[in-house]
């Protein structure tokens, strides 16, 4: 689903946000240790903890609602939370980036991609026990268009052999303008918070298991990307992950940071042979894109 982060959506993607988010995957690579998974649980739904958030209006996009990531839902018997209705403030979401890396001084594109510092391996979800070496993942920051029109920073751990194709991906989603509220890693603390049904982090690594299943997700390998998990939400049956974002599974209603198909994320994506979610049958995993099509 890929966002605070909790234990629903628990990738967002906010997201939450699979083999990627959804079905198993097969290994990406038969020489790959084979290790086991820890019991299974989604993508974060919470917020990551971040600066205060700005008191003014930018252009269409408004501050976070001050309780945003702070109103724990009850996890059910089947280890999510119930689907809740979407929030007034939340309908239309398009909330101001609060940056956590610096801003690109000039407001264009820039990326860097380079061997993940022991600093950020241990602010990650990443151990000894993930199906990935750390050595066999790289650090990425991207710049990204806010929902507020302005140019960000973000950060992504990803597999090393996708890094330079996810640097062209979010360097065109840059030049088409498409918004992004936060990429940023989550922790496994993120992860394993209780669930607010309210995050929206965009993001790539995750050490965790498929949804509702034991094997490795592909974001477990660095090779899944979650994006804007709440405008993008994993729906199956009953469960909607993030959990209050039942209002974007209306698709037929375009909304800024939606992926659509056909459109910039989703053109993308495929440019680097990566299959979307959306086209998933027996769910729908809207923020969700894989090297595997899982």
């Amino acid at each position: 689903m890929l966002r605070g982060a909790t234990r629903l959506v628990v990738v967002v993607c906010l997201g939450y946000a699979l083999v990627g988010c959804s079905g198993v995957p097969a290994s990406p690579a038969a020489s790959e240790p084979a290790r086991t998974p820890p019991a299974p649980t989604a993508p974060p739904t919470a917020r990551a903890t971040s600066p205060s958030p700005p008191a003014a209006r930018v252009g269409d996009a408004t501050p976070a609602p001050p309780w945003l990531g702070t109103r724990v839902l009850k996890v059910g018997p089947g280890g999510f939370a119930a689907a809740q209705d979407t929030p007034p403030e939340l309908r239309n979401r398009s909330i101001i980036t609060v940056d956590d890396l610096p801003p690109p001084p000039d407001g264009r594109f820039h990326s860097t991609v380079q061997r993940v510092p022991a600093s950020v391996l241990a602010r990650s979800s990443w151990s000894d026990d993930c199906p990935v070496a750390a050595a066999d993942l790289r650090y990425l920051t991207v710049s990204f268009r806010g929902f507020d029109g302005r140019a960000h920073t973000g950060e992504l751990l990803v597999n090393a052999r996708a890094a330079d194709d996810l640097v062209t991906v979010f360097g065109q989603l840059f030049a088409a303008d498409f918004p992004i509220e936060r990429m940023r890693i989550s922790s496994a603390a993120d992860m394993n918070a209780p669930p607010t049904g309210d995050g929206n982090t965009t993001e790539s690594f995750a050490c965790r298991p498929v949804r509702g299943h034991k094997s490795w997700s592909q974001h477990a390998y660095g090779l899944a990307v979650d994006v804007n998990p709440f405008q993008n939400p994993y729906h199956k049956g009953k469960v909607v992950l993030p959990e209050l974002a039942t209002d974007y599974l209306d698709r037929a209603e375009a909304r800024p940071g939606m992926v659509r198909p056909g459109g910039p994320a989703v053109r993308a994506f495929a440019a680097i042979g990566w299959k979307w979610g959306g086209d998933y049958r027996s769910l729908k995993d809207y923020m969700h894109f894989s090297a595997n099509g899982g």
